[in-house]
């Protein structure tokens, strides 16, 4: 995240001390590598051995599959995910979140790749989306071949993990929350099942350019010089896409991995968005789909990669209070510290800074799917397992060994980063205590063990959360790694938010694996990140050192990379072997969650209203470029239900044809904003914003608002549903507006 849990929090740490305050003073792998091969049950022996080197490439003719679904969850009261402030809770919809799977067969093996406009895949969403995948599908998809990506918006509700950090900052575990996100991953794998049909995928890469920057430039200098001087910057600014197309050569979708945060929209932001990358996948679809966003075949995938450092936010860290550049070494400001120090750009609100790099990543991607010739060919390959990341042995050199952590957060990840900063006095950097809070902590849950502060230096632990387990563990230490080879392109599925350095070091040691005996000769290196459980940040040693946010936030310690790399390598062994070790050790599964977000309370209206009546009308005349706004007496979204597939508002057109009115935008559109505002007394008011774009014919239109609210009838709690619409107004390029 750009927060502290996700990203780059800025408060998370008031609200961890103040729940610790109320819940703690209350009470005062043999580690081995999988490969999965049960496909079909029954089935063993995946073929996994390679071709000879000097062999022809086999052409199998693979079966193609792609979903999408709505996986858009409650619009109101829930935390959103990402940068973590207390205050930062739904209230409306800016676009619509999706799940995209696309579902690769050869005949003898099949692997699925999902990207979900979330925050990041949790533990407990994983676990939950496979126990309903076996459900539906037996043992067709399985841990093995499904990896689950999340495109790290900060902006999609929360409340679906199972470990105390993460469900303190999003008021634990939301059942509402989790299970639109758990249908919609499996209904979006269900499509793409029942959509399968011969195809062909095509590959294709290049540079793009001024849409990402380092935000930690200071801890990347920090890496040896003769690696740096390998590369011409410190972000990487390749586009990799997946053309696939059907059987006669038609597109049906489109897979990108582009490394840049979603962390456009800010931390002020209030409504659901899916950020820069969820926008980038509609522009894409849109453009070759007919009708509304989230409508139409063609699906279009963007998936995270190692975005660890890099923000969107272009224009580079400065003092909102005085317009000055921040502080190089520890992003702060000298007055108001690192919540006054903050990347902006490349547009002059979050608004257009989203839709800005959305537009460059999509177009970027177009242009490589449209020129993509070279066909993915060969036979897929699948690696799973679990590890303890908390006790990996790792090879150093040839006489000395180090060992990963127990998780630990140091005191720069309360500073956040500049793309969110903390609240309180702590700044990047920090390798020395701070004796103030250090004297909290001590005294609400006791200083990190010896062995654990060792273990991490020269990071100064602010939080020992591997040594601490009430009510409930709060980091998970059982993590997935895994990787997908289709052909000539490997994808792996790295479960946390790896930086630019770190993602270069483990593509190049998976490819020397694969490669080192002569097969895969042409192979591309894909890093998917936030995938299947998350584990914060992974740093290179280096960049340890330093203390940046990252660093701070790398939670198995200073040798976490090496021992990705070495848990990675042993898969890529795997697969180019043949060889099927142990699984490793099982997560767990924890039955008893704990939830702090109230039930939605009953509706009320001002008097002589009823629900869906205007109290803000739109105007007679807009003209293209004008914002036409309305507001209704609404009720909480909340009691609206499974949101998903459904709308709060439309934006309609009269047709005099038809003597009809026909749809042009939803809440799933780019042009919309439906901000929800609950007011002290439970009265509730939508207010519904059409941006009107210049493509906007003239004509009559009218908007309209969907929505339910909670009354109390005969003694019981009834849920009714409601309609408002607005007068119909005119959009005319000849005259101007009122407004």
């Amino acid at each position: 995240m750009t927060c502290k849990i996700c990203c780059c929090v800025a408060s998370v740490l008031q609200v961890v001390l103040s729940v610790f305050l109320v819940l703690l003073t209350a009470a005062c792998v043999t580690l081995a590598v999988v490969l999965v091969t049960v496909l079909n049950e029954g089935t063993t022996g995946p073929g996994l051995t390679p071709p000879p080197p000097s062999a022809p490439p086999s052409a199998p003719t693979y079966l193609l599959g792609l979903g999408r679904a709505d996986c858009t969850g409650p619009p109101a009261e829930v935390p959103l995910m990402g940068y973590a402030q207390s205050g930062q809770t739904a209230a409306g919809i800016h676009t619509r979140l999706y799940s995209r799977a696309f579902i690769v067969d050869d005949g003898e093996k099949r692997v699925v790749f999902v990207t979900a406009d979330i925050g990041m895949v949790s533990q407990r969403l994983r676990l939950e989306v496979m126990k309903a995948l076996k459900l539906k599908f037996g043992s067709l998809y399985h841990r093995g071949n499904v990896v689950l990506s999340g495109t790290h918006t900060h902006c999609g509700p929360g409340g679906y993990f199972q470990y105390t950090l993460f469900m303190l900052s999003t008021k634990g575990y939301i059942k509402t929350a989790v299970e639109p996100l758990v249908d919609a991953i499996v209904k979006s794998i269900s499509l793409a099942h029942e959509n399968m049909r011969p195809g062909h995928i095509y590959r294709n890469s290049g540079n793009l350019q001024n849409s990402s920057l380092n935000r930690s430039p200071h801890a990347y200098h920090n890496n040896p010089q003769d690696e740096r001087d390998r590369f011409s910057e410190n972000t990487d600014n390749q586009v990799t896409i997946l053309k696939f197309t059907d059987q006669d050569g038609d597109g049906i979708g489109v897979l990108s991995w582009f490394a840049v945060h979603a962390v456009s929209m800010n931390y002020t932001n209030r409504m659901v968005s899916s950020d820069n990358m969820g926008l980038a996948s509609v522009l894409m679809e849109l453009d070759k789909n007919q009708g509304l966003p989230g409508e139409g075949r063609f699906v279009a995938g963007f998936s995270s990669s190692n975005l660890g450092d890099v923000t969107p936010n272009t224009r580079g860290p400065y003092c909102a209070n005085t317009g000055l550049k921040c502080d190089y070494i520890n992003g702060s400001c000298p007055v108001g510290g690192t919540k006054q120090c903050q990347n902006v750009g490349p547009g002059d609100d979050m608004f257009e800074s989203t839709r800005i790099i959305a537009e460059k990543i999509y177009r970027k991607t177009k242009e490589l799917y449209s020129t993509a010739v070279e066909e993915v060919t060969g036979p897929l390959y699948f690696a799973h397992q679990w590890v303890d990341m908390s006790n990996v042995s790792v090879k150093i050199n040839k006489t000395h060994t180090a060992s990963t952590c127990k998780p630990a957060l140091g005191h720069s990840f309360a500073a956040g980063t500049t793309d969110g900063g903390g609240d309180l006095n702590f700044t990047q950097g920090m390798v020395e205590g701070d004796p103030f809070w250090d004297g909290i902590r001590d005294a609400l849950v006791g200083p990190p063990s010896n062995e654990t502060q060792d273990c991490h230096r020269p990071k100064p632990i602010l939080f020992s959360t591997g040594e601490m387990s009430w009510p409930l563990p709060w980091h998970p230490t059982i993590i997935d790694v895994q990787m997908l080879v289709l052909g000539s392109v490997a994808i792996l599925a790295v479960p946390g938010e790896i930086t630019t350095m770190s993602g270069r070091r483990l593509r190049a040691a998976v490819k020397q694996e694969l490669q080192s005996h002569g097969a895969f000769e042409d192979l591309q290196v894909v890093i998917a990140g936030l995938s299947n459980v998350y584990t914060h940040y992974i740093t290179t040693y280096e960049e340890y050192q330093l203390q940046r946010y990252e660093a701070a936030s790398t939670i198995f310690g200073p040798h976490t990379l090496s021992a990705y790399i070495q848990k990675f390598t042993e898969l890529s062994r795997a697969i180019r072997e043949g060889s099927e070790p142990d699984s490793g050790p099982e997560p767990p599964f924890f039955e008893k969650l704990f939830n702090l977000l109230p039930a939605a309370t009953t509706d009320r209206k001002p008097d002589n209203t009823s629900f869906g009546d205007v109290l803000e009308q739109v105007y007679p005349l807009y003209r293209p470029g004008d914002v036409a706004s309305v507001t209704f007496v609404s009720g909480n979204p909340r009691h609206s239900g499974d949101i998903r597939d459904r709308t709060f508002i439309t934006v309609e057109r009269f047709n005099n044809d038809s003597d009809s009115w026909g749809v042009v935008h939803t809440d799933a559109s780019w042009e919309t904003r439906f901000h929800w505002l609950k007011g002290a007394d439970r009265r509730s008011n939508a207010t519904v914003q059409w941006f009107i774009p210049d493509s906007a014919p003239s004509g009559i239109y009218r908007i309209r608002h969907f929505g339910h609210y909670k009354e109390i009838k005969n003694f019981r709690p009834v849920i009714q549903a409601f309609t408002g619409q607005s007068e119909a107004f005119t959009v005319s390029r000849g005259y101007y507006s009122a407004t």
